[in-house]
């Protein structure tokens, strides 16, 4: 009798096992290493988003798995997020609003739809700046010349029309009533380019990120007349936001991580939990702070609603700067 016993007795240590792996499907993701895809060079924003991640989730112990960082530059994020496409839930990528733009300028027939949002992780702020001896004191002054006559007031922006730069004054000037498609952009290779042909009077005026000009504000050598930020900055509480000088705008430069497109309800959960966790250590704080970025935290579902969110947005002012029809 005995003997005979013992079959049911494995067959139900079998079941019982195949049960307890069904239901901690969840804990057996990562099964492998994490791979953080930058698409770009190293040292840009996106390349220092990943670094960042991989610093503080490795770092504070949150994933065990380890992170590699991957570069992938080309198109404006365009490599990247192909290579992203043919790969697993073990690789995810740093994303911004190019995701949004390239496909609704027609560079692109890539879509944020194509990708699982995991997070919106952080933000810089646009900033509107001009010459220290500028006859502009204010952002107000600045739109209501430029309404006078969009043409006659040469705005550096960098590294091509299009982009969160050139977006953000395109919707300040059009809250305004300005015909943004008859403005004036002098195009640069980049942000420092820019600032350089502001400080060198070859612009009236730049938009760049605060970054950018935040130094040169405080020493005195260029004046900051507005930024796109909800609230005053912290330490910059002299330079007013757009919403101060009655033009209602709040715009932020974002950064965020987004995975390959069918990835499953426990692995988004997965990064949920981790990244949750992450955003409020001090190690990540530290980042932030010295980075000049802002917490910008929005989970998976709630990124999935931002993400629409601007796209009908950017979907607008791409309209209205005439770079499409």
């Amino acid at each position: 009798m005995r003997k005979f016993g013992i079959i049911p007795i494995l067959a139900l240590l079998l079941l019982m096992t195949a049960c307890s792996g069904n239901a901690s499907g969840s804990q057996e993701y990562p099964k492998k290493n994490i791979e953080l895809v930058a698409p770009a060079s190293p040292g840009g924003g996106w390349d220092l988003t990943a670094r960042s991640l991989k610093k503080v989730l490795s770092g504070e112990k949150l994933v065990k798995k380890n992170i590699t960082v991957v570069n992938k530059p080309g198109g404006g994020g365009e490599v990247g997020w192909k290579y992203l496409q043919s790969k697993d839930s073990h690789s995810l990528a740093i994303n911004s609003s190019l995701v949004l733009t390239n496909e609704l300028l027609g560079q692109s027939e890539l879509s944020y739809k194509d990708f699982t949002p995991i997070a919106t992780l952080a933000t810089e702020w646009q900033a509107l700046a001009v010459p220290k001896d500028s006859k502009y004191s204010s952002a107000k002054e600045f739109l209501k010349d430029l309404k006078k006559d969009p043409s006659s007031v040469k705005i550096g922006v960098g590294p091509g029309l299009g982009n969160d730069d050139h977006l953000s004054i395109v919707q300040a000037a059009s809250e305004y009533g300005i015909k943004p498609s008859k403005m004036n952009f002098l195009v640069y290779e980049g942000g420092g380019d820019v600032v350089t042909a502001l400080l060198g009077g070859h612009v009236d005026a730049v938009t760049t990120s605060l970054s950018e000009v935040k130094d040169q504000h405080q020493a005195g050598k260029l004046k900051i007349l507005a930024v796109s930020s909800d609230k005053p900055i912290k330490g910059m509480e002299d330079v007013p936001t757009w919403k101060e000088q009655g033009i209602d705008m709040v715009f932020p430069h974002w950064r965020g991580i987004m995975g390959p497109k069918d990835m499953t309800e426990e692995e988004v959960a997965y990064w949920d939990e981790k990244l949750s966790k992450m955003v409020k250590t001090d190690a990540w704080k530290e980042v932030l702070k010295n980075n000049d970025w802002e917490g910008f935290y929005k989970d998976s579902e709630e990124s999935k609603q931002f993400l629409k969110q601007q796209h009908d947005q950017y979907q607008k002012l791409v309209k209205e700067s005439g770079l499409v029809k």
